[in-house]
C-alpha cells in the first residue's frame, strides 16, 4: 500500500469514526470532486473552452459537495443558490483581475524545469489561470454558504442582528485565517528561496509565481466574504416566500 492510499484510507476511517454516515457523505463528495477536477484537466488539455469548462465544472462541484455534505435539504438549497450568485459574481471579478494582473504562464523560476518543451500547447494561459483561480474559490464558497445557512436555520425565529452580525464576523474571520495559512504553508518553500537569495520586497510581490498565487487568494477572500451576507440575503428572501 502505498503512502498516498494509506492516508486515504485513515481519513475515511476518521471521517466514519466521528461522522458516520454523513462522515462517509462527506468522503465520497470529496473523491466525485477529484474526479471532476481530472475531467476538467482532461477536457481544457483536449481543446475545449478552459472558462467554460471551468463554470459547468465549478456548478456540479457546489451542487456535489453541499448536497453530499448537509442532511438539511433546505439548508443545502438555500447555500447552493446562494454560491451560484458568488460565482458568478467571483467570476467576473477573476476575469477583470486576471486580465490586468498579467501573471498567466509561467515565471523565470520555472525556466530550469521547462527547457527543452515547447510551451505552444494550443491553450490560452490566461483562460487556464481564470479557470483555476474559479476552482480555487468553491471550497471557501460552499463552507462559508453551508456554515451561514445552517447557523441561521438553527437559530430560527431567535436570531437577532447582534447575533448575526457576530456569526458572520467569527466566520469570515476564520476562513479568512485558514486561506492565509494555507497559503503560506503551500509557499514555505519559495519564501525561504527568496530569502536565502535577498530578493528586495519589491522583486518579491512583483514575482509572477507569488503574485499569481497571491492573486488567487485574494479571490478567495473576496469569496468568502461575499458568500455570508449572500447567503443571509437568499435566507430571508426564502423565508418571505414561504410565508407570503
Amino acid at each position: 500500500m502505498s503512502t498516498f492510499e494509506a492516508l486515504l484510507l485513515a481519513l475515511l476511517i476518521l471521517m466514519l469514526l466521528v461522522g458516520g454516515k454523513q462522515g462517509f457523505s462527506n468522503f465520497m463528495a470529496l473523491l466525485i470532486n477529484l474526479v471532476l477536477m481530472v475531467l476538467a484537466v482532461i477536457l481544457i488539455a483536449g481543446g475545449f473552452n478552459a472558462i467554460g469548462v471551468a463554470v459547468v465544472i465549478a456548478f456540479i462541484v457546489l451542487a456535489t459537495t453541499i448536497f453530499l455534505s448537509t442532511a438539511d435539504s433546505n439548508v443545502a438549497a438555500t447555500a447552493f443558490v446562494a454560491s451560484l450568485l458568488v460565482t458568478v459574481l467571483v467570476l467576473a471579478v477573476i476575469v477583470i483581475g486576471v486580465s490586468l494582473a498579467h501573471v498567466q504562464g509561467f515565471g523565470t523560476e520555472d525556466s530550469e524545469e521547462l527547457e527543452g518543451y515547447n510551451l505552444l500547447i494550443g491553450v490560452s494561459f490566461q483562460n487556464i489561470l481564470i479557470a483555476t483561480a474559479l476552482f480555487s474559490t468553491l471550497g471557501a464558497i460552499a463552507e462559508a454558504a453551508v456554515a451561514v445557512a445552517a447557523g441561521m436555520a438553527e437559530l430560527g425565529g431567535h436570531a437577532t442582528a447582534q447575533g448575526l452580525t457576530k456569526m458572520s464576523g467569527e466566520i469570515i474571520g476564520t476562513a479568512l485565517n485558514t486561506l492565509f495559512f494555507g497559503f503560506f504553508g503551500g509557499f514555505a518553500g519559495l519564501f525561504i528561496w527568496f530569502t536565502q537569495l535577498k530578493y528586495p520586497f519589491w522583486q518579491v510581490l512583483n514575482n509572477k509565481i507569488f503574485a499569481g498565487e497571491l492573486i488567487q487568494v485574494l479571490f478567495s477572500m473576496i469569496a468568502v466574504t461575499l458568500t455570508v451576507p449572500l447567503t443571509m440575503w437568499v435566507v430571508k428572501t426564502r423565508e418571505k416566500g414561504n410565508h407570503a
